[in-house]
């Protein structure tokens, strides 16, 4: 399954380098896998979970549908096969700067308080991967704030 979601990966996250908004794509598509690892956190995955997810790919991202239904049903199987961070967070350290890792934490934030509220093992996790990706302590403690006032 990690193959199938490289190659969905490198055939849809690497566009040209000298295109504008390149690493912009790269970062949308790349935080849906963790995106559906946050909603499984709380052992409920509730509906307002998978519409931020959902929100996050496709309307936010401006993703196309059937590229966002595709994204969503391999990160959702590797989710589910999957058994740490580190296939994710390896690919997310090796493509992103420092800027689009925040995003991903930010984005991460945002489906932790998808149903109105942070458990301790969301925090756990968003704390984990932000870690995992060397996002520094006071960046990951930024995107908590903004995604919190956002609620």
């Amino acid at each position: 399954m990690l193959s199938q979601l490289r190659e969905f990966f490198e055939r849809n996250l690497s566009p040209p380098r000298e295109v504008e908004g390149s690493d912009e794509h790269a970062v949308r598509l790349a935080t849906a896998a963790l995106l559906f690892e946050m909603a499984r956190q709380d052992e409920t995955v509730r509906p307002e979970e998978l519409d931020v997810i959902a929100d996050a790919v496709q309307r936010k991202f401006e993703l196309p549908k059937t590229e966002t239904e595709e994204l969503m049903a391999l990160a959702a199987e590797e989710v589910r096969e999957s058994t740490d961070y580190y296939q994710f967070t390896s690919l997310i350290n090796e493509r992103f700067s420092p800027g689009q890792k925040v995003r991903v934490v930010e984005h991460l934030w945002e489906v932790a308080w998808a149903d109105g509220k942070v458990d301790r093992y969301e925090e756990h996790m968003v704390r984990k991967i932000a870690e995992l990706l060397y996002v520094p302590h006071k960046d990951f403690i930024a995107a908590k704030l903004r995604t919190a006032d956002n609620q």
